[in-house]
């Protein structure tokens, strides 16, 4: 059996992947290099540069989930909680797909396997401390998984990869006398090693060790769900005073921390600010002032700035529109809308021409007709179970599938969006529009991006007490693989009571099945097999509704040094931004 199917890479010090990913380019103590050219940052670094200092400036139209390591999902929220959390495994600080590759952070070794990828052993470097000059140790990590994962409910974000895959009995942290000697799934045989035992044979298990679950966490320290307002950190910023929900979060320096022991992290800034429940609209405005540097949502300018910035020439040269790697999608909720040919009238009479408008058009994505994204191995984007002439739908289609489903005369449901998500609102105002063609009526549900999986679209007994049939929703992969991609949004196992992200709670028998063999699968074309198939049974379930893969638009301002998109994140990678103010 071999050894590695994933193409490991460690890297050196994360300064000088900024600068040789442009050739070398020009590092600069003073004044800005060339700021580059239309989308160049979606494949290069623009301008380079070492100068530390000064105040990076972060606003967001929501909040955070969670600023609590152990307990968000939030893209941004894994990409900017970097700052402050450290993690076992990270991924290359480079552009582009490069990104996809793992490195390490807090281990001195990639993870070594057994021989049936039951059991990984890591080795953590020696002498990393926390801001208050304490010793990082393995147990502090193994306490942090365990917490993330077996509390309960009390921290409800988050994905339960770990619960998932350890060979654990179900506990709870907060209710056990010792939690680390009840958490058995991994071994701590000294302060610098981790052996992680898992269930069934798993030859992907190395990308989770990315993930901000594995930020340490010492027992002491731990105050559950009030953790957030103050989290011990293990990176180069530390927090500033508290952080203040739907206010504001302020990071400084952590003296403690140690260059020569982080790939990854330049930590060019002295300061970093985020203010929070700012409007969209100011937002961007604001970016292209100069008064902010960065839109920490990471899903670029919002509709009314995408139109101007797309028709101004002297623009051009500060934005990028990537391929993110995301799906932007409509979950049906199966609990809800039970019959599967209700859900397939819904696939057919959706208006696609009017969705992907919803999105922009061309500069906001490839209309998408499957589940998995272009760049994921096993994806089909030329499959269409659901074909329409000029993409506006197929009502004929649709209304043979209401008789089916014996309502001939349509029904009505609620669709939910996020609050500040301007693309979710469109996409849900013209999906209304599309379904009442058919006689299905939609009723538009706002709620708090930041409890939206947690209380609302994510909560089962919310979805189906409030008669949520539909929700917007958005996915980027945890890792560039089909399990990576699409596993907890559609394997029945993935399901949760609250914190749920298969949010369409499909639960079906021949998909879980697949899922169950691509764990056990080593050779990655035959995984790849098995989630293109994985693909196809979704689509026919009528369980999500695929609406566009993803580009967004970004705006890079001239004060903003070592800018570049990373498809780790389907955003700019946070941890290599400076400034420069000349």
């Amino acid at each position: 059996m071999r050894k590695r199917t994933l193409g490991f890479v460690a890297l050196g010090a994360a300064a000088s992947i900024f600068l040789s990913a442009c050739g070398g380019g020009d590092s600069t103590e003073g004044g800005s290099a060339d700021q580059g050219a239309f989308n160049q940052g979606a494949t290069e670094v623009v301008n380079p540069s070492d100068k530390t200092g000064g105040t990076l400036r972060y606003a967001i139209s929501s909040d955070f989930d969670s600023t609590d390591p152990g307990d968000t999902y939030y893209g941004f929220s894994w990409n900017f909680s970097r700052y402050y959390a450290r993690t076992l495994l990270a991924f290359t600080p480079a552009p582009a797909e490069a990104s996809t590759e793992l490195t390490t952070d807090l281990a001195a070794a990639l993870p070594e396997p057994n021989e049936d990828f039951t059991e990984w052993t890591v080795q953590i470097q020696e002498g990393l401390k926390y801001e208050d000059g304490s010793e990082i140790t393995a147990q502090d990590i193994k306490y942090g998984i365990a917490r993330s994962n077996y509390n309960g409910g009390e921290l409800p974000n988050g994905p339960r990869y770990f619960e998932s895959h350890l060979k654990q009995e179900t506990f709870n942290v907060y209710e056990v006398e010792d939690p680390l000697e009840t958490f058995t799934a991994i071994e701590t045989p000294d302060d610098h090693t981790l052996v992680f035992h898992l269930k069934k044979s798993f030859s992907e298990f190395p990308y989770i060790l990315t993930q901000p679950q594995t930020t340490p966490v010492p027992v002491d320290a731990d105050r559950g769900a009030l953790y957030k307002e103050n989290v011990l950190s293990s990176g180069p910023y530390k927090f500033n005073g508290k952080y203040e929900p739907g206010v504001k979060l302020d990071l400084v320096r952590n003296e403690h921390w140690d260059a020569a022991t982080d790939p990854i992290r330049p930590a060019l800034p002295d300061e970093i600010t985020v203010e929070l429940g700012v409007d969209q609209n100011e937002i961007d405005q604001r970016l292209i002032n100069g008064e902010i540097d960065v839109d920490l949502s990471g899903i670029g300018v919002g509709p009314a700035m995408k139109s101007q910035l797309v028709t101004d020439e002297d623009a051009q040269a500060n934005l990028d529109n990537p391929f993110s790697g995301a799906l932007r999608y409509v979950n049906i909720h199966t609990p809800v809308i039970e019959d599967a040919s209700c859900r397939q009238a819904i696939m057919y009479a959706a208006d696609r021409d009017s969705l992907h408008r919803a999105w922009g058009g061309e500069s906001g994505g490839d209309i998408a007709t499957n589940l998995l994204p272009p760049t994921i191995s096993g994806s089909n984007p030329e499959s269409d179970l659901y074909p329409s002439t000029d993409n506006k739908g197929d009502l004929e289609a649709a209304q043979a599938k209401l008789e089916e489903c014996g309502e001939d005369e349509g029904f009505s449901t609620n669709i939910a969006v996020r609050e500040g998500r301007e693309n979710d609102v469109a996409t849900a105002e013209a999906l209304q529009e599309s379904l009442k063609r058919v006689g299905i009526e939609l009723e538009i549900k706002t709620f708090p991006a930041e409890d939206f999986f947690a209380q609302y679209a994510g909560s089962q007994d919310y979805v189906r007490e409030n008669d949520i049939g539909l929700s917007v929703s958005g996915w980027i992969p945890d890792w560039a693989t089909g399990y990576g991609f699409a596993s907890k949004i559609t394997d029945g196992d993935a399901i949760q009571a609250t914190g749920n992200y298969n949010m369409a709670e499909l639960d079906d028998p021949e998909v879980n099945e697949l899922w169950d063999q691509a764990l056990a699968t080593e050779d990655p074309d035959e995984r790849a097999d098995l989630y293109g198939q994985i693909d196809t049974l979704v689509m026919e379930q009528a369980a999500i509704m695929p609406v566009v893969f993803d580009r967004a638009m970004f705006y890079r301002s001239d004060e903003l040094t070592n800018v570049y998109y990373t498809s780790s994140y389907a955003m700019y990678d946070f941890m290599a931004l400076g400034v420069d103010r000349g």
